[in-house]
C-alpha cells in the first residue's frame, strides 16, 4: 500500500461566530517567502483572560435553545420543565456579570493550535496562565485546585492554578484555541472502559450502553451534552476525543470513515444513543426524558487487540468557548447576552410545594419530612450547616479520636456545598450543591452519632445511604445542579463561617435559606426515588 496522511480529525468547517477583541498585539512580518505571524504575549494573556470570564457568566445560544426546547415539549414532564426553566433563569442571573453560572468556576484547560508561522518567543502557557490567574482575581469565581506537598498532605493553591494547557503544531500563521471550565461534578463523570472486538455489533454495543448510561446518573447536572467515542489509538487519544467532543469541537468531523482511518461522527448512533437516554426516564435530574439534550458518537481507529470506549459530559453549566489569534486580531466566540429572549412569557405549570421551616428541632424536622412521599418538592426556610469533602474529613476525624461531633451536625440539615467568592453588596457568592455521593461513606457512622440525619446536595447515592435513613430515620433531599447564581440571589439570605476557617471554600458555613428548592429523595422508611426509578 503506498504511503498516505490522514488528517487524524479532519474538521471541515468553523461555522463558530466571534467577536474581535483587538488588532493589538499582532504584526506580520516577512521572513523571506514566509509571512510569519508575530504574537505580543500579552495577547495571550488577554485572550486567556477574556475568554475565562465570558466562559463563567454566559453560555452558547445553541446550549440556552435546547433548554428552552425542553419547556416547550409536551412530552417533557413537570420535573424536566422545572429543571429547564431554573436553569434559564439562572443564565439570566449570571450573564450580569456578579454571580458566575455555577459555584464550581472548574478547572481551567486549554487547548491550543499554534500554526509553524505564528511567533510569539514566549513559554505560551505561562502567558495563558497568567490571564486565567487574572480573571480569577478579579472576577467572583472560586479557587478549586488543590495542591500535594507530600503524597496525603493539600492546601488550596489560593489562584485556581495551575491550568491544563496543551499546545498542538499545525501549519498556517494562526492560533486556534479552545478554553474550557470543568467542574468536578462532570469530570468525575469521564468513564474508559477497555473492550475488545467482541463489542462491535449491532447487539452487544446497544446492551452495552443501555448499561453505562446508568453510571452517568444525575451528579453532573444534567440535561447533558454526552460524547461517546469508540476506538482510538490509545487511551489517552480516547479520553482527549471524548472532551472535546462533549464540547461541540468536532461537531465538523466527516460522517463517514476512510481506509485512511479518520475520525468521524456516527449520526445513525447518536440518534440511538440519545433515545436510550430517553428511555431511561433519569431525565433533567429528577425524572422524565431529558437527562441528554444531545449525543456526539465519535469512531476512531483502534489497535487490533484493543478497543477503547469514553464516555464523558458537558452539564448544565456548558462552559466551552473558541477563541483564534489572525493578523485581523484576537477573537472570542460570541455567547449569549440576552439569556432571558429563551424564557417562556409564563413559568411551567407546577404542583405547590411544601414549605418546611428548618427552625425547628431536628425531631420535629423529621417528623414533618416522614409525612411526605419520595419526590414532593419543597421549599425550605431557615438553617443549614454547609460542610463537603475536607470538613467531613475533619469530623470523622474528631469521632476517630474519641471525641465529640459538633452539636451543629445534629441540630442542622447538612449542605454539601462550597461557594464562589461573594459579590460586594450580596449575601452570598454563587452557592449551588456538589455531588453527595463523595459523602456517602460518612452518612451510616456520622447518623449512628445523630448527625447528618437531614442531607442536601445533587445526584443519586449509593444502597449505604438508602439503608442508613432506613435505619436511623433520615432523609437526602436533592437540590437542583447547575442553578447556583439564582440560588444566591434569591434563596440565601446570609453565609457566616462556623468552624475550619483555614480550609478557605471547603470550611463549614451557617446559613440561612428562604424558598430554597428540593425534592425529598430518599426517606427514613428505606425508600429511593433513583432506585424506584430504575424498576
Amino acid at each position: 500500500m503506498e504511503f498516505r496522511y490522514q488528517d487524524p480529525y479532519p474538521i471541515q468547517k468553523d461555522d463558530t461566530v466571534y467577536r474581535k477583541l483587538t488588532s493589538d498585539y499582532v504584526k506580520v512580518d516577512q521572513l523571506g517567502e514566509r509571512e510569519i505571524l508575530t504574537i505580543d504575549p500579552k495577547g495571550l494573556e488577554l485572550l486567556a483572560e477574556e475568554a475565562m470570564a465570558d466562559v463563567s457568566f454566559m453560555l452558547r445560544s445553541s446550549h440556552l435553545e435546547s433548554l428552552k426546547r425542553i419547556i416547550d415539549d409536551p412530552e417533557a414532564t413537570d420535573n424536566d420543565r422545572f429543571v429547564a426553566y431554573n436553569l434559564l433563569q439562572n443564565a439570566a442571573v449570571a450573564v450580569e456579570g456578579a454571580l458566575p453560572s455555577c459555584q464550581d468556576t472548574g478547572t481551567a484547560i486549554v487547548m491550543g493550535k499554534k500554526g509553524e508561522n505564528v511567533y510569539t518567543g514566549v513559554e505560551d502557557g505561562e502567558y495563558l496562565s497568567k490571564g486565567i490567574y487574572n480573571t480569577y482575581q478579579k472576577r467572583n469565581l472560586r479557587y478549586s485546585q488543590i495542591v500535594p506537598l507530600t503524597m496525603f498532605e493539600e492546601k488550596n493553591s489560593g489562584s485556581n492554578l495551575p491550568a491544563q494547557i496543551d499546545l498542538y503544531a499545525k501549519k498556517g500563521n494562526s492560533y486556534e484555541f479552545l478554553f474550557l471550565t470543568k467542574g468536578g461534578g462532570s469530570a468525575n463523570k469521564t468513564f474508559l472502559y477497555q473492550k475488545t472486538k467482541s463489542l462491535l455489533n449491532e447487539k452487544s454495543l446497544e446492551e452495552f450502553i443501555k448499561e453505562r448510561i446508568s453510571d452517568l446518573g444525575t451528579a453532573a447536572c444534567p440535561p447533558y451534552h454526552l460524547a461517546l467515542v469508540i476506538g482510538g489509538t490509545s487511551a489517552e487519544a480516547n479520553l482527549a476525543a471524548v472532551k472535546k467532543a462533549s464540547a461541540k469541537y468536532y461537531d465538523n468531523l466527516p460522517t463517514e470513515g476512510n481506509e485512511a482511518g479518520q475520525a468521524f461522527r456516527d449520526l445513525e448512533w447518536e440518534a440511538k444513543v440519545q433515545k436510550i437516554c430517553q428511555e431511561s426516564a433519569i431525565g433533567a435530574q429528577f425524572g422524565g426524558k431529558y437527562l441528554t439534550h444531545d449525543v456526539r458518537v465519535i469512531r476512531l481507529p483502534r489497535h487490533a487487540a484493543s478497543c477503547p470506549v469514553g464516555m464523558g459530559v458537558s452539564c448544565s453549566a456548558d462552559r466551552n468557548i473558541k477563541g483564534k489569534i489572525t493578523k485581523e486580531g484576537i477573537f472570542l466566540e460570541q455567547l449569549e447576552q440576552d439569556p432571558k429572549r429563551f424564557l417562556p412569557a409564563t413559568p411551567p405549570h407546577l404542583e405547590e410545594a411544601v414549605e418546611i421551616n428548618l427552625n425547628q428541632s431536628m425531631p420535629e424536622i423529621l417528623a414533618e419530612l416522614s409525612k411526605y412521599p419520595i419526590k414532593t418538592r419543597l421549599k425550605l426556610n431557615g438553617t443549614l450547616i454547609v460542610a463537603r469533602d475536607i470538613a467531613h474529613a475533619k469530623i470523622k476525624e474528631l469521632l476517630d479520636s474519641g471525641k465529640p461531633m459538633p452539636e451543629y451536625f445534629k441540630n442542622h440539615p447538612i449542605y454539601y456545598a462550597g461557594p464562589a467568592k461573594t459579590p460586594e453588596g450580596m449575601a452570598s457568592g454563587s452557592f449551588g450543591p456538589t455531588t453527595a455521593g463523595r459523602m456517602d461513606v460518612y452518612v451510616d457512622e456520622f447518623q449512628s452519632h445523630g448527625g447528618s440525619m437531614i442531607m442536601l446536595a445533587k445526584g443519586n447515592r449509593s444502597k449505604d445511604v438508602t439503608n442508613a435513613c432506613g435505619k436511623y430515620g433520615g432523609f437526602y433531599l436533592g437540590s437542583i445542579g447547575g442553578p447556583a447564581a439564582i440560588l444566591a440571589k434569591d434563596n440565601i439570605v446570609s453565609v457566616e463561617v462556623v468552624d475550619f476557617p483555614e480550609l478557605g471554600m471547603e470550611a463549614v458555613r451557617k446559613i440561612e435559606v428562604k424558598d430554597f428548592p428540593a425534592f425529598i429523595i430518599t426517606d427514613d422508611k428505606g425508600n429511593d426515588f433513583f432506585a424506584a426509578l430504575a424498576h
